[in-house]
């Protein structure tokens, strides 16, 4: 009898050991599956950013653990082929008052499928012309911004892009640290205007070579023209506006015109960006006038 319940006792404590092993591999296979879900959550919650593409299921979104700027995963877009692809959210904003969109972004081997500065990473608003500086080539993290008027909306969609509202893109970037900034309007009664003036253009129309060139005499007019603006605002304001003009000569020659269906070819931003864009950069101007010569 004794030796029957010694038998018992063992096959119970065995019992028992085996069950809490079970326990413990289950345990084990939960704490993974945890796991593997919170990493697929972690790749996948884009927060409340829509996922949108010209060209669908070309490009791959994605949450980057490994290359990011801070310690939250980036907001990854690839495209091995030409896109226009872009993480965009809903916002709310007050009409006529003035902000920014700021973020960190980086890149890798990003080309646009034509020549046109407006074609890269860049923040924007979907659906207009709106934008930020576009990135392209294979560029280390770096912020970018875009600052604009709500105008009469009431909400808009702001976009986070690999491509462009003229254009597509491939390559791969990552966004990082959104913000958005409300501002103030500027009541300062001194205007700072840039004036750019390009002194040739030289592009192929439909096959045709054509040259325009800006002569001296044009550019005295031009900035004779220019003056007689400064002294005017104050004039008709009765003192209340102050224009400051600063006159830029461009040698480097528009080698690229825009084409519209209605007014024909003109000059876009796009067409000029890269020569200005330093300028701008480095100085706080209100409004830019360029100044061209489109007939002979």
């Amino acid at each position: 009898m004794k030796e029957s319940k010694v038998i018992a006792n063992k096959r119970k404590k065995n019992k028992t050991i085996l069950n809490k092993i079970k326990d413990f591999i289950i345990l084990i296979v939960l704490l993974i599956l945890l796991y593997l879900a919170y990493q697929f959550y972690q790749l996948n919650n884009f927060n409340e950013f829509v996922r949108s593409e010209a060209n669908v299921y070309t490009s791959e979104f994605k949450r980057d653990n490994k290359i990011k700027y801070s310690k939250s995963n980036s907001y990854k877009i690839e495209s091995n082929q030409y896109n226009d692809a872009m993480f965009y959210k809903t916002v709310n904003v007050e009409k006529n008052q003035p902000y920014k969109v700021t973020c960190m972004v980086k890149t890798n081997e990003v080309r646009a499928n034509e020549a046109n500065s407006g074609i890269g990473a860049q923040i924007s608003i979907e659906g207009t012309t709106e934008r930020s500086n576009a990135i392209t080539g294979t560029e280390d993290w770096q912020k970018i911004e875009l600052i604009f008027n709500s105008k009469d909306r009431e909400t808009l969609n702001i976009g986070f892009r690999l491509g462009g509202y003229l254009g597509e893109a491939k390559g791969e970037a990552w966004f990082s640290d959104f913000t958005l900034e409300k501002g103030t309007l500027d009541n300062d009664n001194k205007w700072n205007f840039a004036c750019f003036i390009f002194k040739s253009t030289d592009v192929t129309i439909n096959g045709n070579q054509v040259k325009l060139n800006v002569t001296q005499n044009d550019v005295e007019d031009i900035s004779n023209t220019i003056n007689r603006f400064k002294i005017s605002c104050s004039e008709l304001s009765q003192g209340k506006m102050e224009a400051n003009c600063d006159i830029y000569n461009i040698d480097q020659p528009i080698n690229r015109l825009s084409y519209d269906e209605e007014f024909g070819y003109y000059v876009a931003p796009e067409d000029i960006e890269l020569q200005i864009k330093d300028t701008i950069e480095k100085n706080n101007y209100d409004h830019i006038f360029v100044i061209v010569r489109l007939r002979r």
